[in-house]
Formats: structure tokens, C-alpha cells, sequence
């Protein structure tokens, strides 16, 4: 089969578009011929060597997967070859097939296509985990969301909209904002204005953000402290701006704000039975018609550097996915 290999940390254009055998599920495990697979900016950072997760070389990335079981392994119940299935391989995904244990696979929601299913795994966990479990966003709270036309910025509008929140999101382009307001924000801000922290204060009339979503980090980090509410949660995300922000303890106290991580797949690991929890609910907002993973760039899996070139650009509205026929 063909697959993407990195050898050494190096740009996506130094991966290697290899032939390797058909890897053979062990006991626990399926095989999935991909159909699709989608891209998240921490691919690219992997690669690169700077994210959290470094895999020994060679690897794989590509962490969502949608596709087809055509080999189980022993052991295996509640999956048989045909399944339509999304899944979690945590990496291996940027292949032609991904072995992946059996309880990181998903049938796939009723009218969902494939490409839909790769672009809903990891962002809409992490969205969910963010504003239900580490937030407890309430209903009529107003959420700030930074981002709000990457992947993670639209699965945390939609979920905020379904959780009954008051959505605001930031973006940097006009474009980039009227995606935003199709996936549910309220108000739209450009963060390359600074005057959106005033605008924050504005629309919430002087109460400021109960909850705010950060991805970007960097000066979003920065300004987000200048606007939240008083006993307000700012979730760190990730860094996309690529500086890690720190913060005055003093404004901490002062706004009796918390500052709140939020690593979804440190807390799978410690929580194994997390995702299949979350993954039922997400189906049942899916059935209710109040996600929708919207994907607006599609490529070819032998063009992967392309593709991320253009997730690394900022070209991207929503998620980036690889079709595999």
C-alpha cells in the first residue's frame, strides 16, 4: 500500500510518499481501508518536531480516519469487515489503510459522508471536552471563540450554539468571518483590529466573556485576559500563533478568572471510556441537526505537502481533508 513517511523532522515537503506492505491488525485490532482522512495544524507541527507527541522515526501522521474494515483481528467484537467506521489511529492515518485498536472506531452517523466522518473525530472531541467538561458552559453564558474558521474554531461555535451559549467568534479576514457566521456566531469580530477587546465588552454589555476559547494564543491570549467576565474561563487550546503566551498572576486573581488547559488526549489516555461516551453524544447532535462538519478543501492523499502548505497558509475554512479512492 502507499503511504507518508517521515524519516527525519523536516517540512511537509521532505515527507516520503512510500510503498510499504499492507500492514495485518494484531489481537484488539482492525484494519480500516481509508476513505478519507482529515488535517489538524498539529500534523504539521509533528513533523516539524515541535509538537508534545514526537513518534520514533519512521512514522506516519494523520490522526482522522474515515473508511472501511477489511481485516479484524482476534478478539475483536462488535466489528466486522464492511463497517463503515470513523476513527482515532493517532497517527499511521496518511496511508491507504491504518491499523487501529477496535475501541477507537466508530460506525459512522446515518447521511454522513466520508469526508464529513474524517473531519469530525478530534476537533469535535476536543470541543466538546473543552466547553462541557472543563468550561461547564450554561445556556444564555457568552463564549468567545478565537479562530472561528479553523476546524476546532467551527466544531466550538456549533457546540456552543447547541449548548445554548451566546456566541462571539474572532477571525482575520472577511471571508473567514461570514464562514464563523454560518456555523451559528452571533457577532463577528477581526482580531487583527485590537479594538475587538472593546467590542467584547460592548456586545456583552460590560460583563465581558464568560468563557473564551482560545487556539491562537500569542496577543488573542494576551488581549483575551483585558475581556473576560468576572469568575470567566479561558481555555487554553493551543498555540497557532506559534508564541506561548504567559499571564500576570495579579489579573488572575483580580477577575476571578480561571485559566483552564485543555489536553483531550491526555485526558482519553486517563479516561478510556471518554471518547465512546462523547462520541455517542456528538452522534446525537449530528441526528438533531446541530453539527455539521464543514469541509471547504479536498485533496488527493499524494498531494499531503500541498495540502498542508495550505492549512500552514491559513488558506483553510473549516477542515482540510485527503480523499483515498
Amino acid at each position: 500500500m502507499r503511504t507518508w513517511l517521515v524519516k527525519q523532522w523536516c517540512e511537509p515537503e521532505g515527507m516520503e510518499w512510500a510503498e510499504v506492505e499492507m500492514p495485518v491488525p494484531g489481537p484488539g485490532q482492525v484494519r480500516v481501508r481509508n476513505h478519507a482522512a482529515a488535517l489538524n495544524f498539529f500534523d504539521i507541527l509533528q513533523i516539524q518536531g515541535k509538537y508534545q507527541v514526537k513518534p520514533p522515526f519512521p512514522f506516519t501522521p494523520g490522526a482522522e480516519i474515515s473508511g472501511e474494515i477489511d481485516a479484524v483481528g482476534e478478539g475483536v467484537a462488535g466489528c466486522q469487515t464492511g463497517d463503515r467506521v470513523l476513527g482515532f489511529p493517532g497517527g499511521a492515518g496518511f496511508a491507504e489503510a491504518t491499523i487501529l485498536d477496535a475501541d477507537k472506531v466508530f460506525r459512522i452517523p446515518a447521511g454522513m459522508d466520508w469526508a464529513q466522518a474524517a473531519a469530525m473525530p478530534i476537533v469535535y472531541q476536543t470541543s466538546y471536552f473543552a466547553l462541557k467538561d472543563r468550561a461547564e458552559l450554561k445556556a444564555g453564558q457568552w463564549l468567545l471563540v478565537h479562530a472561528g474558521a479553523s476546524g476546532v474554531g467551527m466544531s466550538a461555535i456549533q457546540l456552543g450554539r447547541a449548548f445554548g451559549a451566546r456566541v462571539i467568534a474572532t477571525a482575520g479576514s472577511a471571508e473567514k468571518l461570514e464562514f464563523a457566521r454560518r456555523q451559528g456566531a452571533e457577532f463577528l469580530l477581526d482580531y487583527n483590529d485590537p479594538a475587538w477587546v472593546d467590542r467584547v465588552k460592548e456586545i456583552t454589555g460590560g460583563r465581558g466573556a464568560d468563557v473564551i476559547y482560545d487556539p491562537v494564543g500569542g496577543d488573542v491570549f494576551d488581549l483575551s485576559s483585558k475581556c473576560i467576565a468576572a469568575g470567566g474561563r479561558l481555555l487554553v487550546i493551543g498555540f497557532a500563533a506559534g508564541r506561548i503566551p504567559t499571564i500576570a498572576i495579579n489579573r488572575i486573581l483580580l477577575k476571578n478568572m480561571s485559566v483552564v488547559g485543555v489536553f483531550w488526549g491526555g485526558h482519553v489516555k486517563a479516561h478510556p471510556g471518554y471518547t465512546a461516551e462523547t462520541q455517542s453524544a456528538l452522534e446525537k447532535l449530528w441526528d438533531e441537526g446541530k453539527i455539521k462538519p464543514e469541509v471547504s478543501s479536498v485533496w488527493p492523499l499524494q498531494e499531503l505537502p500541498q495540502a498542508m502548505k495550505a492549512l500552514s497558509e491559513r488558506q483553510v475554512l473549516g477542515k482540510a481533508v485527503l480523499l483515498i479512492p
